[in-house]
């Protein structure tokens, strides 16, 4: 069982590594593309910077809260880290949506415009 615990754990760190290089590639990606349009002079640059920062933040969040559920359940599951875990879970939530309202305009649980438009 320990020989599973320690792979487990490899897995939760990989996971975590991967949710961080999601963002920072992301993050290249994404100024790489504003800079290379600023060189074209197109409109609404930094509203496609800030969206396309965005996805890749979220992105990495939901990676992230994988990794860190990973290794809370491989380990002895106290009442501290089931706490920590909540709190992390909670405050990674709080950011993924405020990331999509500000890439989408909406709450994630609000219809879009065009499914209004069809039930009306």
């Amino acid at each position: 069982m320990e020989e599973i615990k320690i792979y487990i754990e490899y897995i939760a760190k990989g996971m975590e590594a991967i949710g961080v290089i999601i963002i920072a590639l992301g993050a290249i990606i994404a100024i790489s593309r504003f800079l290379i349009s600023q060189l074209k002079y197109q409109n609404h640059l930094y509203i496609r910077l800030r969206q396309e920062l965005g996805k890749a933040i979220l992105l990495g969040l939901e990676v992230l809260v994988a990794g860190d559920i990973i290794a809370t359940v491989v380990t002895e599951p106290t009442l501290k880290k089931v706490f920590t875990l909540g709190v992390i879970v909670i405050i990674r939530t709080f950011l993924s949506i405020s990331l999509q309202v500000e890439i989408e305009g909406k709450f994630p649980w609000q219809a879009s415009k065009e499914k209004e438009k069809t039930f009306s």
